[in-house]
């Protein structure tokens, strides 16, 4: 089994068990779309950065830190983050969707909720808890999944970043109305990362969907080659989350991906 395909098993097992304790009208009824912060066009503009905040990951057992994401988050946003993300898988990640609430109070900026989405419930569950997107997997999701589960965060008011390895993931994303793909260079199956995957696959998307580029980016030099490749946003996690000083390096980043788009 590979380890998409335990996540899977795994996500549907745990929704239908937060479904029983807590239906779905009753997290509708907490969903709001006048108070949703415009994820998509924050981070449109040329050298974004999304900063991601996560206590560890399948193969990192601590960030640095890890034990201040919330100060962290303000020195993000003090730094000229565009957006946040917040990984809400607990058991691998170490952070959840009541840490997107906390983040949400002591940012002004757009926060993203990235879970392995297999359910609209879990979409419904993020924007209850304040997140103004989501991520959803394209290798996660049959078509018309993909198609609905875009429908209702459109229906919330959300946005949603419709991430992709591929070309076929691409093509995919493209055809069901994706306005953001994300290229993730890192294979979830072998968890190897390459910078080529979103140089590779950048002519794909076209100008009006705005491309970003995740995992591996650590240094300017990655950040200006993956504008010069057609990225328009980069989420940035472990660089930042292990740097001596994560403000500085966040700075570094994006005046790369200004530097290079200018």
């Amino acid at each position: 089994m590979s380890f998409l395909d335990g996540i899977l098993a795994e996500k549907r097992r745990d929704v239908e068990a937060r479904k029983a304790d807590r239906p779905i009208a009753s997290l509708r009824a907490r969903c709001t779309t006048g108070g949703v912060r415009d994820f998509h066009a924050a981070i449109s503009r040329p050298g974004a950065i999304i900063a991601e905040l996560k206590a560890r990951t399948p193969t990192v057992t601590r960030f640095a830190h890890s034990g201040t994401l919330m100060d962290l988050a303000r020195r993000y946003e003090e730094n000229g983050a565009a957006a946040i993300s917040i990984v809400t898988d607990a058991a691998r990640f170490g952070t959840s969707l009541p840490d997107v609430a906390r983040v949400r109070d002591v940012v002004s900026l757009p926060v993203i909720a990235k879970d392995f989405v297999v359910d609209p419930y879990q979409i419904v569950e993020a924007r209850a808890a304040g997140a103004d997107a989501v991520l959803l997997i394209v290798r996660l999701l049959d078509l018309d999944t993909l198609r609905s589960l875009l429908d209702l965060t459109r229906e919330l008011g959300m946005s949603a970043l419709v991430e992709t390895h591929d070309e076929s993931d691409v093509l995919a994303a493209l055809a069901c109305g994706a306005r953001i793909v994300g290229v993730n260079n890192r294979d979830l199956d072998t968890m190897t990362v390459s910078l080529d995957t979103t140089s590779r696959l950048a002519h794909l998307v076209p100008d009006d969907v705005v491309l970003v580029a995740e995992s591996g980016i650590r240094t300017p030099t990655d950040v200006a080659d993956l504008t010069a490749a057609g990225a328009r946003a980069f989420l940035v996690g472990g660089s930042l989350l292990d740097a001596p000083d994560p403000g500085e390096a966040l700075r570094a980043l994006a005046g790369a991906a200004r530097g290079k788009a200018a």
